[in-house]
């Protein structure tokens, strides 16, 4: 009987052990794990480093970019293109003006009524529609005969009827958000198709004569008086409100900017003259890069695997198209590294699953055990039942993505105010004067990423003023402008319309 018991003992005390063992090592295993996850998240802090110095080191790289790309043809990654706009709306224009907007998959036709008293936009009226899918891999004719219908029906709904809103003459401003090598303020040859379209007919062809051939074929009497892309239609609609604008700068899916820049700096087209004097330039800055840029392997990666590998490298670190896909990559690595996200999610292996909104969402969620970011783990990336610590991860890795993006946004802004001087240098590469006269200067801003991402925005505010000093960055004024593309190119067919000389000219 003794032995019987000692024997149990015996059996009850190794099974003891086991268990202890086993609970030992899981313990371990999990710290192992928890430890990986941690040396991830450290490696991602640390390859998005955006310190004020290395910030001042781009702030200079695009400025330098930014002559460069003034200076020939092909001389910079910024292709700093020729807009032709030289003449700004200031509020003096009135009368109606229409302006069409295509940018995507669907386009806007707009009517714009313009007070004869006062520079203030007193109503517009906007009619939106989608482009049949087969039309974005048609023909010119076909697409463009599809949106004159549209824009005559828009036309023939005006209150004084068909009839006479047929045979009136009208002055159209024409958002072409497309690779386009201006040939005048009303012409432009497309480059390239992006964004799903692929009319082969279209590119190496002029776009508002395509437009204009079908507006004839439907019986409209209407002239494009300005090609424009949304940022500088932007740049038009800031202006209009406000003279002190002298850039803009779209963040929203994807990046771009454009300011006004003195003619006779615009060294490629040597000659050209405008009564103004000025010319706004299209940077199409998305394009930008520099070694002083904080690239990580996410970033490779997400370039490697793109349509488009090495090229907008600025844009796929900043835009609201790239972000959330950054951080979904740096989850997915920390799965790979640690398995503590629970079994595989196939969601997690797929690109742009995890869309910058959903990710601004998890950045944003202020509740005490982030009810929204395990809501939007679980429907989006199917991970069901992630604990809260590694919850309070995923939200810290939403937080440096952003914080880089804005950051970076930030100094991409005082690079050009550094090109036209307005950044307080008195054109000192890397330096700060005191003794120089800052002018009150605008940018107008377009665009969700920061409009409706409010910890982007603060992100970028407080970068600002680092790379400033405060002295010189209250003299910088952000303003939010809405609808730029669709409202400002009708304020720009105001200023470029028949009525209006032409001034540009090349000697």
């Amino acid at each position: 009987m003794g032995r019987v018991v000692v024997g149990v003992a015996v059996g009850l005390a190794t099974v003891a052990c086991a268990v202890a063992a086993a609970v030992v090592g899981g313990r371990i295993r999990s710290r192992r794990k928890w430890k990986r996850v941690v040396r991830v998240l450290r490696e991602v802090e640390e390859g998005c480093e955006s310190s004020v110095e290395r910030l001042r080191q781009v702030v200079d790289a695009m400025a330098v970019e930014m002559h460069a790309g003034l200076a020939s043809e092909g001389g910079s990654k910024l292709k700093m293109l020729l807009t032709y706009v030289h003449n700004l709306p200031d509020g003096t224009d009135k009368g109606t003006y229409y302006a069409l907007d295509l940018g995507g998959t669907n386009f806007r036709v707009l009517r714009v009524h313009l007070h004869d008293q006062q520079p203030s936009v007193l109503e517009h009226e906007v009619q939106q529609q989608p482009i049949p899918q087969h039309l974005m891999t048609s023909t010119s004719k076909d697409l463009f005969d599809f949106i004159a219908s549209s824009l005559k029906e828009f036309i023939e709904k005006e209150e004084d009827g068909p009839e006479l809103a047929l045979d009136r003459r009208r002055e159209l401003g024409f958002t072409f958000s497309f690779p386009v090598k201006q040939m005048s303020v009303s012409s432009g040859i497309l480059m390239k198709w992006t964004k799903g379209f692929s009319i082969v007919d279209m590119v190496g062809v002029d776009v508002p004569a395509c437009l204009q051939e079908a507006l004839i074929r439907k019986g409209l009497d209407m002239r494009i008086a300005a090609l424009v892309n949304d940022t500088v239609g932007t740049l038009a609609l800031g202006h209009y409100h406000d003279s002190d604008t002298v850039a803009s700068i779209i963040i929203g899916t994807g990046t771009n900017a454009c300011y006004l820049e003195r003619v006779d700096a615009i060294i490629k087209c040597q000659g050209l003259l405008t009564t103004s004097g000025y010319m706004v330039v299209n940077m199409e800055w998305g394009n930008f890069w520099s070694s002083h840029l904080p690239r990580t392997s996410y970033d490779i990666d997400l370039d490697s695997e793109s349509p488009n590998p090495n090229d907008q490298g600025f844009e796929k670190m900043i835009s609201g198209m790239y972000l959330g896909d950054i951080v979904r990559r740096v989850i997915l690595r920390m799965w790979l590294e640690s398995d503590m996200f629970g079994p595989i999610s196939s969601k997690l292996s797929m690109p742009f699953t995890l869309r910058t909104p959903m990710m601004a969402a998890m950045h944003e969620d202020d509740s005490p055990d982030l009810r929204e970011v395990a809501r939007i783990l679980k429907d989006i990336l199917e991970i069901p039942d992630v604990p809260l610590k590694l919850r309070k991860v995923v939200v810290k890795v939403c937080d440096v993505v952003t914080r880089r993006a804005a950051r970076l946004a930030a100094a991409g802004i005082v690079g050009i105010l550094k090109k036209i001087g307005r950044d307080g240098s008195g054109g000192i590469t890397g330096a700060r004067r005191s003794d120089v006269k800052m002018k009150r200067t605008v940018v107008a801003i377009e665009g969700g990423l920061y409009s409706s991402y409010t910890l982007f925005r603060e992100y970028l505010h407080e970068a600002l003023n680092e790379i400033l000093g405060e002295d010189i960055a209250k003299h910088v004024i952000l303003k939010v402008t809405e609808d730029g593309s669709g409202v400002g190119a009708a304020l720009l067919a105001a200023s470029h319309s028949s009525s209006d000389v032409d001034t540009v000219q090349l000697l």
